[in-house]
């Protein structure tokens, strides 16, 4: 399956039903883990090529073009994994990394999408959100910390602003990992048996987790609200974290074949330059 393919089976569309994905799934692709990592690993090298074209042409003002990729999920679907093992693989000096926290008081003093707006990827970087202006309408809504007329808003406020950002040449991938309510208890019950990954465990997920019926509703009132032409949403089942990171770089490298990004020409006369070079 070629990276447009995989975009294809999982981008949300039309009568798209959350509850209908089974998250153990590995929509589109017939392989086992060990094929899976060893396509991961193959993939790496021309999202490499692709990514460091991109940002040559930026940096010589050849190209406008850049890459979001947005990550929503419930706590320990893999959204770290995926930013080290797929978007860690290429050169940094072209990814622009957010975790976004809660809000600051200057945040809170502007409107939510200000501190996005602020945080999109120059020209030639790959960005990543970790958490977005989404959980503005995810947490927001199931926690009750706007209301309901606000939430709404909110729906309208982040199509209008994606579309101006895809216009502008970010190319805008979301994604959301979805993990189910079990294996996530055994990735949080993991945390807490390893004393090197206690680190990682917020015992605020478990207040989280009791949730989820309400979360997996928000979720399917942003696909329903928010998945547009411009930037559509993709859901990934992320019980297998092979998988998960399988899909995420092969819907970064259907973004980036589509921009095509290319070596730009010398604007100096390469034979003159050898010439001085050797003789210098």
């Amino acid at each position: 399956m070629n990276a447009h393919s995989w975009s294809r089976t999982l981008q949300v569309g039309d009568g798209f039903r959350l509850a209908d994905v089974d998250p153990s799934s590995t929509p589109g692709y017939h392989g086992r883990k060990s094929d899976g990592t060893r396509d991961l690993a193959a993939g790496l090298d021309e999202l490499n090529g692709l990514q460091e074209r991109l940002f040559a042409e930026s940096r010589v003002g050849v190209a406008s073009d850049s890459v979001l990729l947005i990550l929503q999920a419930m706590d320990s679907a893999g959204k770290g994994g995926i930013v080290r093992h797929v978007v860690g693989g290429v050169d940094p000096q072209g990814v622009a990394l957010t975790a976004f926290k809660a809000p600051t008081p200057e945040e809170l003093s502007h409107d939510f999408l200000w501190r996005v707006e602020r945080r999109l990827p120059e020209p030639g970087f790959i960005g990543v959100f970790d958490r977005s202006h989404y959980e503005d309408v995810l947490i927001g809504r199931v926690r009750q910390l706007a209301p309901a007329d606000e939430i709404e808003r909110r729906y309208g406020a982040i199509n209008e602003f994606e579309a101006r950002v895809a216009a502008s040449g970010t190319r805008i991938v979301k994604v959301m990992l979805h993990i189910s309510p079990d294996e996530q208890k055994a990735r949080l019950m993991e945390r807490l048996e390893r004393p090197d990954k206690h680190w990682k465990y917020n015992p605020g997920d478990v207040d989280e987790r009791m949730l989820w019926p309400q979360y997996m509703e928000a979720y399917q009132a942003v696909f329903d609200r928010t998945s547009t032409e411009a930037a559509p949403w993709h859901v990934i089942p992320a019980d297998h974290k092979w998988y998960a990171r399988l899909a995420v770089q092969e819907l970064l490298l259907d973004a980036l074949q589509q921009i095509d990004p290319q070596w730009p020409a010398a604007d100096f006369d390469v034979e003159a330059e050898k010439k001085r070079l050797a003789a210098s």
